[in-house]
């Protein structure tokens, strides 16, 4: 359990997250911003791709430390490449960044909860849906998470992509009609409302469980990452 702050030496926590249109997705990364607000004074919002302020943006407003947050819940591009890359055109001199968010065994558990609001009881047939990567790591990190969900709910998850690659949430709810699966209930594995979880709602299945926005676990996960950032922070130091 977090103490009600977690500040280190007011380092500011700069928190990633994918742009979206929604004005839904945007107030659920807003209201999780908060949410950690509670333990870390100084907390930033960036958003790589449609809508900024960007990384780049945020870091350079930011006269002191800085520890930066991706909020992905699998690392792809946009971990391994446009983040660093923004780290780098900022010029901030003293930036850490941290692991991705996901997967961990902490929004394993979110995502289960988000499912039994949904309507699901043990043994409805679970799909769990992620946006989907070009990147193998990204594809990894996924099958991991699903494989977290599986332990966390006693049974077996399927692993659907929403946007890039196969197979996709629909043609997996299909198929498993086909197979005499009665009741199939979405899994979100998607941090926020936008057009990809509007998609899921087209999907065919019984229930779709809301994605896993703002609740007081990811916010505890995220102040973690934030603190191990600050210990990357502080051994930088003493090195020099």
């Amino acid at each position: 359990m977090l103490g009600r702050n977690a500040d280190s030496n007011g380092t500011t926590l700069v928190l990633v997250a994918h742009g979206t249109r929604s004005r839904h997705g945007i107030d659920m990364i807003s209201a999780l911003a908060a949410e950690v607000r509670r333990h870390v004074h100084d907390v930033r919002v960036a958003f790589v791709d449609v809508i900024g302020p960007s990384p780049v943006d945020v870091l350079r407003d930011c006269g002191d430390d800085a520890v930066l947050v991706p909020a992905f819940l699998a690392s792809g591009y946009h971990v391994y490449t446009d983040v660093p890359r923004d780290v780098e055109e900022s010029g901030h001199e003293t930036v850490a960044v941290t692991r991705a968010l996901g997967p961990d065994p902490v929004l394993a558990g979110v995502v289960a909860r988000r499912l039994r609001s949904a309507g699901w009881l043990p043994g409805d047939t679970v799909v769990m849906a992620v946006a989907g990567s070009s990147d193998r790591r990204a594809r990894q990190d996924a099958r991991k998470a699903s494989a977290m969900l599986s332990e966390v709910i006693g049974q077996r998850v399927h692993l659907a992509n929403v946007a890039t690659g196969t197979p996709k949430v629909a043609d997996v709810v299909a198929a498993l009609r086909t197979q005499g699966h009665r009741r199939v209930f979405i899994a979100s594995y998607l941090l926020a409302h936008g057009l990809f979880q509007q998609r899921l709602h087209d999907a065919g299945a019984d229930g779709v469980a809301d994605p896993i926005g703002p609740h007081e676990d990811v916010a505890a996960l995220i102040v973690a990452r934030y603190l191990s950032g600050c210990r990357e922070l502080a051994r930088r130091v003493r090195s020099a």
